[in-house]
């Protein structure tokens, strides 16, 4: 016997789009100026509804490709929004997914959507429950930060030291100490250090890295814990 659905109620499902960058300095979020009603003008994060023919990633990753031109994002779902009153418009539900882009990268971002970096510490109010979903990305990024290397998903390919802990600075709203900072990454043993310079900060310069995803997944099988 097949069960008929014809009577239950139809909802809208959306998937919304947190998406973290870095500058070398500060952690920043990439957002929208909405252009349809209702609250058009005002700042969103970027979100379409699900296709018949997708599933919620897969809407997800056509969003951010829609919006900057990339492929192969870092993007993780992040949580299920069903508040009855979140949309005036409609009974409209949020599969909200964080993203992780280097802000490096040819990025080509869409002039249609009035898309514009924020730094995470002073961005305007946003639409509808859309404050909600960046706090608790912010949330989920801390925790991925702290037991994953996925913040090297927001620096370039290679990097210095001072980048690396100007990122976990920003990612956790605080400061560390240069030496204790650089002896547990040194302990972690996943990176490599090049025979590159980055002589821009000094005379001197500074030895750039690169993370070794390689021999990550191997020191992973073994057991490793990573803890920043």
């Amino acid at each position: 016997m097949t069960q008929d659905y014809s009577h239950f109620p139809r909802h809208l499902v959306a998937a919304d789009c947190i998406i973290f960058g870095f500058d070398g300095e500060n952690l920043k979020i990439l957002l929208v100026k909405r252009d349809f009603e209702p609250r058009m003008g005002e700042w969103s994060l970027m979100g379409g509804s699900i296709g018949s023919d997708e599933n919620a990633d897969e809407a997800a990753q056509r969003v951010l490709n829609n919006l900057t031109g990339l492929k192969n994002i870092y993007l993780e779902q992040l949580n299920f929004y069903t508040q009855i009153d979140r949309e005036p418009t409609a009974r409209i539900m949020s599969i909200s997914y964080y993203a992780l882009i280097n802000v490096e990268k040819n990025i080509q971002i869409n002039e249609k959507y009035s898309a514009k970096w924020f730094d995470l510490q002073d961005f305007p109010t946003l639409i509808f429950d859309h404050n909600e979903m960046v706090k608790d990305a912010v949330l989920r990024l801390r925790r991925r930060a702290s037991t994953r290397p996925i913040g090297f998903e927001l620096l370039p390919e290679k990097f210095t030291m001072k980048d690396l802990q100007s990122l976990y600075e920003a990612i956790f709203n605080e400061q560390y100490d240069k030496r204790n900072f650089i002896s547990k990454i040194n302990a972690l043993d996943i990176l490599v250090k090049t025979e590159e310079k980055d002589m821009t900060s000094s005379k001197k310069g500074s030895f750039l890295y690169r993370f070794d995803e390689a021999k990550y997944q191997k020191k992973l099988a073994e057991g490793f814990m990573f803890k920043i």
